[in-house]
């Protein structure tokens, strides 16, 4: 044991530690832990934490107690999980700092994973963090620290498996690198004494290590924590997603710095002045917001909101051609879909989702579909879709339906391929479109990046749907179902009633015929 305390002043520390009035409260374990206000140390002049930071304190302490009172009654306890996305200069690094030491200090034999968007950020800027402020703590000569590992010192160590009887193989807090090609290697061991993970910089972590991390928390135990920080800088991904698709699973909180005390206000209403307040650099650097679009997103997150909320047209544009567009999986776990377009209107026939059916059980799913809603054309993906355009055409349907291969050459110079391009005609069309909201849906339309490609690098290209599967973590099958619904032009079904660019006066309406690509004499 250190020379530092006696054995009675350690006994004494350590029942003050694992009192419950202190261990299983973290606000007071913070304030009771760090010297705050003491002269000769780094926060003389600091009272304790911030306002959100003691809220996400007061936050964990609550479910806590909440959930020790479900497993004295027996019943199903659950894990926390909390999500903050905010500008600048926050104090997000010290707040997982201070959970970290408190799982330690309290949860004895328990593990803490910390991980990061690069391993740059992880060694010099979070672990710095938590390095220096375990120097702090009243109860530093319990860990020996080293670039990436804080765990208990041998005294200590010893002192748990002889009193206690604590097995501390899995007692530490490790800075854990991950790699996209190899997810499963970020996987850890199991630890019935308490599992914290914490994510920081959490926008720039793949879909791929959030799937491994659910491994973690499979084990039914009462101290089970998920943490993640970030400013919102990607507008696709595991984090963006707990604000959205899975934002029934998180406590989430959008932090704007300019309600956070004690850091400088200048430069926050510099950024605001300078790019405006509903600029994306406002948006990420400043108000704790998500950006409306990506650097190199295709579909804004704005333009797809917008379709989704855009009231319905009215008297419905029965002129306007029926289009059908099917997605054929690829995989086991993928689904075939089906979506339908007429005119502005993608959303009053919903959308059909259908796993696990062979090409003779899908085609005879499509063919009852055929002649429930008679669609003017039905465009399937060709590339996982031959049996089934086969069959159909078999079945008597060769006429409506339309083969596509989405990696064929676009129509147009400027796209190197025709995915491309049908994801560019459905891009136009969402400015004054109606489509359901379907979370899958608004992530295929929103999720894809665009490079260039060709010699002379002229042509704009689509990311891949294998590239955009492992950033979601699926394959975006209803987005492709959506733009197939533009893979052929059908003429509407009133242009007999046109005469000289003008509708026949039963229609009562006026215009050149060709008003926009979108809605003019095709689908």
């Amino acid at each position: 044991m250190p020379q530092k305390y006696s054995p009675k002043q350690e006994q004494s520390l350590m029942s003050e530690l694992w009192d419950p009035q202190i261990a299983d409260d973290v606000e007071k374990f913070v304030l009771f832990a760090y010297p705050w206000g003491q002269a000769n140390t780094p926060l003389h002049d600091q009272a304790g934490p911030r306002t959100w930071q003691r809220d996400k304190l007061q936050a964990l302490t609550h479910h806590i107690k909440q959930q020790q009172g479900q497993k004295q009654l027996g019943f199903d306890i659950d894990m926390f999980r909390d999500a903050t996305v905010s500008g600048r200069g926050s104090g997000k690094s010290a707040l997982v700092a201070w959970l970290k030491d408190w799982m330690m200090t309290t949860r004895l034999g328990s593990s803490t994973v910390i991980t990061a968007n690069t391993e740059p950020q992880l060694k010099t800027k979070t672990f710095a963090e938590c390095n220096k402020w375990s120097t702090l703590l009243i109860n530093a000569h319990w860990w020996k620290r080293s670039v990436l590992t804080i765990e208990p010192d041998d005294w200590f160590r010893e002192l748990l498996a002889q009193q206690l009887s604590i097995d501390s193989t899995y007692y530490y807090c490790k800075g854990l690198l991950w790699s996209e090609e190899n997810p499963d290697a970020f996987a850890g061991t199991h630890n019935m004494y308490g599992f914290l993970l914490i994510f920081d910089e959490a926008s720039g972590i793949p879909n791929k290590i959030y799937d491994v991390s659910e491994g973690f928390f499979t084990d039914l135990v009462l101290d089970r924590y998920w943490f993640q920080f970030s400013n919102g800088r990607r507008n696709v991904g595991g984090f963006y997603d707990s604000f959205h698709v899975n934002k029934e699973f998180w406590r989430t909180l959008h932090l704007d710095s300019r309600t956070v005390e004690g850091i400088d206000q200048k430069r926050f209403n510099s950024i605001i002045k300078q790019y405006g307040i509903d600029s994306d650099v406002a948006r990420v650097e400043v108000l704790g917001q998500f950006p409306k679009q990506g650097a190199k997103q295709f579909i804004s997150n704005d333009q797809v909101h917008q379709a989704q909320q855009r009231k319905l047209p009215e008297p419905e544009d029965l002129g306007a051609p029926l289009m059908m567009g099917v997605d054929v999986a690829r995989f086991g776990n993928d689904s075939s879909i089906v979506r339908f377009r007429r005119g502005r209107d993608a959303r009053s026939i919903p959308a059909k989702k259908m796993k696990g059916l062979d090409n003779m059980q899908l085609a005879n799913e499509l063919a009852h579909m055929i002649d429930t809603y008679n669609p003017d054309a039905v465009c399937i993906d060709a590339g996982q879709g031959t049996g089934v355009i086969d069959r159909l055409k078999e079945m008597g349907y060769s006429k409506k339906v339309h083969e596509i291969w989405m990696g064929s050459k676009a129509n147009e110079p400027q796209w190197a391929n025709r995915r491309t391009e049908l994801y560019a005609e459905g891009r136009d069309w969402l400015r004054g479109g109606c489509i359901d909201s379907d979370n899958d849906l608004f992530t295929d339309l929103t999720a894809p990046e665009y490079g260039f490609f060709g010699k002379a690098k002229d042509q704009i290209m689509l990311q891949s749907k294998e590239e955009i599967k492992d950033v979601i973590g699926r394959s975006p099958d209803d987005g492709d179902a959506f733009v197939l619904t533009f893979g052929v032009k059908v003429a509407r079904k009133d242009t007999s009633k046109m005469r000289g660019g003008r509708f026949d006066k039963a229609r009562g309406e006026h215009g050149n015929v060709a008003r926009d690509a979108d809605y003019s004499v095709f689908g």
